[in-house]
């Protein structure tokens, strides 16, 4: 078994977030947003040389499960913000806690 194959995956998806939605995150700290990523690779290769690659994954595809309930149902139905655009600004702002 090579960590490094989840290490290399998990960056690639950081890198690929980031550059997709990364507009979504323009008032978060910089710091912020490079411990999650440290965080998150240390916690996807800690499950995967522990439990193994297969809950490592199953993890990964918990979060993105999580991410598609956020986007397709809590900020629309609950907040009446766009799951894709975070439209009305004002609206995503409040919920982030941000200064417009």
């Amino acid at each position: 078994m090579n960590l490094w194959i989840d290490v290399a995956l998990m960056a690639s998806m950081f890198a690929l977030g980031n550059i997709l939605f990364g507009h979504f995150e323009e008032k978060t700290p910089k710091w912020r947003r490079v411990l999650k990523f440290f965080v998150m690779v240390t916690l996807v290769t800690t499950i995967s040389a522990t439990a193994g690659r297969i809950y490592s994954v199953s993890f990964v595809g918990a979060l993105l499960m999580a991410v598609l309930v956020i986007h397709g149902w809590w900020l629309p139905v609950k907040h009446g913000i766009n799951g894709l655009s975070a439209e009305p600004r004002e609206k995503y702002y409040a919920l982030r806690g941000w200064k417009l």
